[in-house]
């Protein structure tokens, strides 16, 4: 058997085994029916959700329901954790992207975050018990939860506020009677508690007059005490559980915690103990699943390039003409440190000159890593064009060393056929995720990871930023595989060495963030909660750029191939899972 073959059927059987694994655990063994569903705002913007309904649950019947929204720059998929411990309990759980996120209409931040929509549509739903509906946000998902409850103030019995807080970006003030029956969830190493809060040390909104107005109480708010009364709809707690304010989304105490008070503040369901959780079993076949479709990349190029028409691709490198000794050293050192060292400064020129989304670049956020990577990108190309004429003139190199020639030409033929090659490749593992989506109704994810099929508006977007994408890559794999290529090396441990320099530098990044704030202080750079966030998803982006453009590299002898692999993959899950804010 072909090793391709042999690539294919594992990572179709990881995919099979995670996916399955995912939709028993979202459906508790089929105990929960998954249905997608929308619904428009009062100004036409229709909003995406998906509704879990417990089994046995009628209109005869009706069941307590929940709303459960996301965070900033996430979709609904990052509460399945909440919403299969609720919907296991016998809620209706309606988990809701809110406006220009997810398949929701743009622009983000419209419609109170899409609160207020989410929760008049649950009560149109005859199978709730009208009488008792919770509200559960994380992050930028509370302020939607509390201006939802602002605008149908008896529409709700009682609300968790998961890293979030009143009286921020548009959120109604807390008060020692609104919201009804509140459950302050906020992580002892929350990035975002000089925002929520006031207070730059997490552990410390404990004494933040916000808090102590709030809970009506003029000393430090206990953690885990009851205040107010449940049955006057004033009761106030704290929970502090030890993580982040992303994982929030792995936290069994956390995700207890909203449970815990839903079930002390709304009327039915089972009484499952908080601790019973089977949640983080989906994260576990997602993320089996999202490595069986990294495998189908590499099992797609390969079955491709077997044919006869990519096979002209195949060729062995050039002999490489890299860095050597200590220089080679100080490349590595410059490729690694560069990223990390320039992502915060370079993505703030976008607020610096007061750009605004636009149609050609409509999501903020992915605009703000193109303007980091294309000056990343020139950067980069001026140090290796300085080091090419400079430093390397006595090897007497050309672009043939560097994979970017054939006979020291540009042979387009075989750069558009590099492209298609990239195109199909991508193409393999998107139909495997139309296939996961339509027949499992999830995706490929692992907590503020996800690879998620775009609708129609996010692939027209995606042809806006594919193109600085395009040049990034095509520096960086010029870099990596010209100037510091080590010869002699098997595919295995070159991907490892590429894996390394590729990663490194955010692990470092993340680090030297994270070891202060978890030692009871404050993040490194405090000014930067969210992209300090972001970074982790770079982290299993530029794994998976390292193992593709080192692999295609080895077998055409050319950067294009990964270069172009890359980036279209990471065009589609960026633009995928980020937000609008452009209103089209």
């Amino acid at each position: 058997m072909k090793l391709s073959t042999k690539i294919l059927i594992l990572a179709l059987a990881l995919i099979l085994i995670g996916s399955t694994t995912a939709w028993l655990v979202q459906t508790n063994g089929g105990q929960v029916a998954i249905k997608n569903v929308r619904f428009a705002g009062s100004n036409g913007i229709v909003q995406n959700a998906t509704l879990y309904i417990p089994k046995g649950v009628t209109k005869e019947n009706p069941a307590p329901g929940i709303v459960a929204i996301h965070g900033y720059i996430n979709t609904n998929e990052t509460q399945a954790g909440f919403a299969i411990e609720f919907a296991r309990r016998g809620y209706v759980v309606l988990a809701v992207d809110q406006t220009g996120h997810g398949y929701s209409d743009p622009p983000a931040f419209a419609n109170g975050f899409g609160g207020p929509p989410a929760l008049a549509f649950m009560h149109t739903l005859d199978i709730v018990d009208q009488n008792n509906i919770g509200l559960e946000g994380h992050s930028m998902g509370g302020w939607a939860s509390l201006i939802a409850a602002a605008t149908y103030p008896d529409g709700y019995k009682s609300i968790v506020l998961e890293g979030s807080s009143t009286g921020t970006f548009g959120a109604p003030d807390g008060t020692p009677t609104f919201p009804r029956n509140l459950a302050v969830v906020f992580s002892k190493y929350d990035e975002f508690s000089a925002l929520m809060w006031g207070a730059p040390v997490p552990v410390d909104i404990v004494a933040t007059d916000k808090l102590k107005t709030l809970f009506g109480t003029d000393e430090n708010v206990v953690p885990g005490q009851l205040y107010g009364s449940i049955e006057d709809g004033t009761a106030r707690i704290l929970y502090q559980p030890p993580v982040t304010h992303p994982g929030d989304h792995l936290s069994t105490q956390a995700i207890g915690h909203a449970i815990d008070w839903f079930q002390r503040t709304l009327d039915g369901g089972q009484p499952i103990p908080p601790s019973n959780q089977i949640w983080y079993w989906k994260e576990i076949g997602n993320l089996v699943a999202l490595i069986g479709m990294v495998l189908l990349l590499f099992a797609a190029g390969m079955i491709l390039l077997q044919t006869r028409f990519f096979s002209e691709l195949l060729e062995q490198p050039a002999p490489a003409k890299a860095a050597k000794g200590i220089g080679w050293w100080v490349a590595a050192l410059i490729f690694v440190i560069l990223p990390p060292l320039t992502l915060f400064p370079f993505k703030g020129l976008f607020e610096v000159l007061g750009w605004q989304a636009s149609a050609l670049f409509p999501q903020n956020i992915t605009t703000q890593v193109i303007i980091w990577t294309t000056l990343l990108g020139v950067i980069s190309l001026v140090l290796f064009l300085l080091w090419h004429f400079a430093l390397n003139r006595a090897t007497n190199p050309n672009g043939d060393h560097y994979g970017i020639t054939w006979g020291r030409k540009i042979l387009w033929r075989k750069v558009g056929k590099s492209f298609l090659l990239a195109f199909l490749v991508a193409l393999a593992g998107y139909v495997s995720l139309l296939l996961v989506a339509f027949f499992f109704k999830t995706d490929y994810r692992f907590w503020v990871f996800a690879v998620k099929p775009m609708n129609a508006l996010q692939f027209r977007i995606s042809l806006s930023y594919l193109i600085p994408f395009i040049f990034f890559f095509l520096v960086a794999g010029t870099i990596l595989h010209g100037q510091l290529r080590r010869e002699h090396m098997g595919m295995g441990r070159e991907m490892l060495l590429n894996w390394v320099l590729m990663v490194i530098g955010y692990i470092g990044l993340l680090l030297y963030q994270y070891i202060p704030l978890l030692a009871g202080h404050t993040l490194a750079n405090p000014a930067e909660p969210l992209w300090t966030i972001i970074a982790f998803q770079f982290l299993p982006l530029m794994t998976i750029v390292a193992l593709v453009k080192t692999y295609f590299f080895r077998k055409t002898g050319h950067i294009y191939v990964g270069a172009f692999l890359s980036a279209v993959l990471i065009t589609w899950i960026v633009v995928a899972s980020q937000a609008i804010h452009f209103a089209f």
